[in-house]
């Protein structure tokens, strides 16, 4: 532990704090827990619903057929993108708890939990108790964090398996790369003595290969993330020509890459894989004030701008040189990981999702001035350390009660009935679609499925971005060929594709209803 401050303003209070902090981030977190997925990025969470449900269906041979068939094909519709790993486990809690969507949500809480460990005990390495505690208040009671530690994807693993590799990478740099005294990396041999010591460096480095690779196998977007970290860790204690010559350094590299490499092999070799690195990244964003833009804007929706600035101001308060060169190299990774994914850093906030504790990580310098202040205020006068205890305690509560408000803003529960109600309409015709999410909530609690017709960020992104859309009238062609109902669930989307709205007045009304109207291809007007 590095604790720099002379006076800890929480004390042997620590343990006890520690724990509220987990109570409490758990208790906010189960708030509202059986309300649908759609409150946060629903065509993301409706992707893994389908296909946890298809799994699910095809382990009940004796479930209705129609149910059953018509589940496993919308499951395999769906391109695979990741290991299937949170799916998997949700499917198999659910031949105990039936099809219930909350099953997700208790799994990707509690691998936000995990995650919140392996934090508290990087930041207690690199500064202090007080200043752990407030990096891991800061990572569970952010209102983009409460919500997204909730959805059903694989993110929440994804991240608790990579702030576990920064732990465990930062331990065993802090242990095996220790200098000699003429200023070069010792031998393992002597650094470790041959004996309890080496076991225990082998040990953090086998953990810290294992949570390193399993993250990138979980996702592996994790890739920029492990390897940034993984360089300010090491660089920050020995030169790049210490680390080539170190065979720990090439063990830990290679079990790492293993389970990620093994699965793009397999995703290439059978054909599903290839088309998920398409359109990652868009060379024309590069020239285009929409890429900044968006990325500021998906920052601002994650942390604040104002946060995100007194992150990079915290930054510079870090002293500590190997402090200083993880938090460069995950900071670096993050970057990185921005130009390489353009498009989705700028349009889709959770792709910063590894931003909060990073975030959490660079503000604490400043939450350490202030909180040693405190510390030395508090240690003269009872009164005064009442004072900051709840102070404290209304900023967290605060921060709780913002997230219940954003729970509590929308009931999505009534959208089960309102596809019920359509798929009633539709369910006997062939039906091109203008809905949410790509046709996933039809398809999930309507049963039914349909051609989807492309939302108009879909056309701006193929047109304006990869030039690779066809004309209206081609489009509207392909699409609507054989079918007899356009059915349309997306108002808002459909205002602003006036083309499609001329196109479709030429059609008479089948029926129309509150939230939606479908046309009758059959009956031109």
């Amino acid at each position: 532990m590095n604790d720099k401050s002379p006076h800890s303003l929480f004390g042997r209070a620590n343990s006890l704090l520690l724990v509220l902090l987990f109570l409490t981030a758990l208790s906010i977190r189960l708030y509202d827990l059986t309300d649908l997925p759609l409150d946060f990025h629903p065509t993301r969470q409706l992707f893994s619903a389908l296909k946890t449900r298809g799994m699910y269906y095809a382990s009940m041979p004796d479930a209705p057929a129609e149910q059953r068939e018509f589940a496993i094909q919308q499951g395999k519709l769906k391109s695979t993108i990741e290991p299937e790993i949170v799916e998997s486990l949700v499917a198999f809690t659910w031949k105990f708890s039936g099809e219930e969507l909350w099953v997700a949500r208790i799994y990707s809480i509690f691998f936000w939990l995990i995650g919140g460990i392996f934090l508290y005990l990087l930041a207690r390495d690199i500064f202090s108790t007080d200043g752990a505690l407030f990096a891991l208040a800061f990572y569970f009671f952010l209102p983009y964090a409460v919500i997204a530690s909730r959805s059903f994807q694989p993110d929440p693993l994804m991240l608790a398996l990579i702030m576990g590799f920064w732990w465990a990478v930062n331990r065993w740099a802090s242990i095996a790369l220790l200098p000699s005294p003429s200023g070069t990396i010792a031998p393992e041999a002597k650094r470790s003595g041959g004996g309890a010591g080496g076991q225990g460096e082998i040990t953090v480095l086998l953990l810290a290969s294992l949570l390193g690779g399993f993250a990138i196998f979980v996702k592996l977007n994790a890739a920029f993330f492990v390897i940034g970290g993984a360089l300010g860790a090491t660089l920050g204690r020995a030169s790049i020509r210490d680390l080539v010559r170190n065979k720990h350094v090439w063990m830990m590299a290679v079990l790492g890459i293993l389970p990620g490499a093994a699965y793009v092999i397999y995703g290439f070799t059978h054909g599903f894989l290839g088309q998920q690195f398409g359109g990652r990244f868009i060379p024309a964003l590069l020239l285009s004030p929409a890429y900044p833009l968006g990325w500021a804007n998906m920052i601002q929706d994650v942390l604040g701008l104002v946060t995100f600035a007194l992150a990079l101001l915290g930054f510079a308060l870090v002293e500590h040189k190997p402090s200083r060169a993880l938090l460069f190299g995950l900071w670096g990774g993050y970057a990185l990981f921005g130009i390489f994914f353009n498009y989705h850093i700028s349009t889709h906030n959770y792709y910063s999702l590894p931003l909060i504790p990073i975030a959490a990580l660079t503000l604490t310098p400043l939450a350490e001035l202030v909180l040693a202040r405190l510390a030395e205020s508090a240690s003269r006068a009872g009164l005064m350390r009442t004072f900051v205890f709840a102070s404290l305690s209304l900023c967290v509560v605060a921060a709780m009660w913002t997230s219940r408000g954003i729970l509590k803003s929308t009931d999505y529960r009534p959208e089960v009935a309102f596809w019920n109600q359509i798929s009633e309409a539709v369910k006997d015709y062939r039906v091109v679609a203008l809905t949410q999410d790509y046709g996933s909530r039809l398809a999930y609690w309507g049963w039914t499925s349909a051609a989807n017709w492309p939302d108009s960020s879909d056309i701006e992104y193929h047109t304006d971005l990869r030039g690779g859309a066809q004309t209206f009238e081609k489009t509207f062609a392909r699409l609507t060929k054989n079918k007899e109902l356009f059915l349309i669930t997306d108002l808002a989307d459909f205002a602003n594709q006036p083309e499609l709205k001329a196109r479709l007045a030429a059609f008479a009304i089948f029926t129309q209803g509150d939230g939606f109207i479908i046309f009758d291809l059959r009956q031109p007007r």
